[in-house]
């Protein structure tokens, strides 16, 4: 391999990276391209941190012998085996000793002192080389702070002086252009994670001008935990934010995996919609949720007492009408939101749950949009004065709602 297969190859990665490939593809390619240009490469691996809720980072694996690529995630590696495992790498002695790269010949008498080499040696290989490139402060989000990578060959001489020489030159831009792809993966996460996932897709693809906004039909949810106030008042401080997220779980992965969107986390209230063009199908799927919804309390509730730990119950209102889907705010502070009198209507019908010591109210606009055989499923409640909303209605809950207390 000469120094023009390096221009080449490095002007491959920058165009894949500018397209888009994902991390384990420029992995993939990258190996094999330095292989089939004469680099002795029989394994690869590109790590690097991220910003996400769950996991701690991404890692992505080539094999010259199984010719697969293999990408995962890995959780936090602060305690436990992953801690030890960490604590042992190559990666963790780059990175506690303020060290750029180190090397192993395996098959010529060097230590076998880091997790895996013994692995790679047994597998044929006779030499391992370990790098990181460290991101400036103004480089770095999260722990996301640097680009570790290993490679190792199983030729019988190992990497020459020049072979080295060549990664040297290239996993800088390997490591750029993963560190590129990686850092649109973030923005995605995060927008998903504070707007939901559909607010979310609206403002990757663009839509980010104060004001711009669509009107829409759609189902609407509200919910509160029952006597929050009350509980937050009698537990312990640091059992608060538990509970919390304990009953958000419950609320959100509920709506979630129903086909609805939450758009706020409102204190210990949820504000969800559920889109689509025919009405019915997404007041099913907001009473899909709410159904799953119970299941997923009647679970909790038991571990939670188990534990001796402080229990509630969620209540919920429903309606459906034309809102107002988009950007709302200031020139430099927006929230993608829905706002119209619908929006005002839900909260003031789940507000009305306490009142009447029910789970669940469904409004008169509701009802009336569910297919006629499934209202006999409905039990009217009475009829109501909402306030802050002009016109009183009737509301329903379902026969077999169970009452709070």
């Amino acid at each position: 391999m000469d120094y023009s297969d390096v221009s080449t190859i490095a002007a491959w990665i920058t165009e894949q990276g500018l397209k888009g490939a994902s991390e384990a593809e420029l992995m993939t390619g990258f190996c094999s391209a330095c292989r089939d240009a004469g680099l002795p490469l029989d394994r690869g691996l590109a790590l690097m941190d991220t910003l996400h809720p769950v996991h701690e980072g991404r890692a992505f694996r080539w094999d010259s012998v199984e010719e697969v690529q293999t990408e995962f995630e890995y959780g936090p590696t602060i305690s436990g085996e992953a801690a030890s495992n960490w604590q042992r790498s190559a990666f963790f002695h780059l990175w506690s000793r303020n060290e750029r790269e180190i090397r192993r010949r395996l098959g010529f008498g060097d230590p076998i002192d880091f997790s895996m080499l013994d692995t790679i040696a047994e597998a044929g290989h006779t030499d391992f080389v370990a790098m990181v490139h460290r991101f400036s402060e103004a480089g770095t989000i999260g722990e996301m702070d640097c680009f570790f990578s290993h490679f190792a060959t199983k030729h019988p001489e190992g990497f020459s002086d020049h072979d080295l020489s060549i990664l040297r030159k290239l996993v800088p831009v390997l490591g750029l252009a993963i560190k590129c792809i990686a850092l649109g993966r973030i923005a995605r996460t995060i927008a998903e994670v504070y707007l939901g996932e559909d607010a979310a897709r609206q403002v990757m693809e663009g839509k980010i001008s104060r004001g711009k906004s669509e009107r829409i039909s759609a189902a609407l949810w509200f919910s509160d935990l029952l006597n929050y106030t009350k509980i937050s008042d009698s537990v312990p401080p640091e059992e608060i934010i538990p509970l919390l997220n304990d009953y958000s779980e419950a609320v959100i992965t509920a709506v979630h995996e129903s086909g609805g969107n939450v758009l706020k986390l409102i204190g210990d209230g949820v504000l969800a919609i559920f889109k689509g063009e025919v009405p019915a199908e997404t007041c099913r799927a907001a009473l899909s949720a709410e159904s799953l919804l119970r299941e997923k309390l009647t679970t909790l509730n038991a571990a939670r007492a188990a534990d001796g730990r402080a229990t509630t119950d969620v209540y919920i209102g429903l309606h459906i009408g034309d809102v107002f889907y988009g950007n709302i705010g200031s020139q430099d502070r927006l929230d993608f939101t829905v706002i119209g009198p619908a929006v005002n209507e839900v909260s003031r019908i789940a507000s009305m749950c306490r009142s009447v010591d029910l789970n669940l109210l469904i409004s008169s606009d509701f009802a009336a949009a569910i297919p006629e055989q499934q209202r006999t499923a409905l039990a009217c409640v009475g009829r109501y004065a909402l306030r802050g909303v002009q016109r009183a209605q009737e509301l329903y809950t379902l026969d077999s709602a169970r009452l709070n207390g």
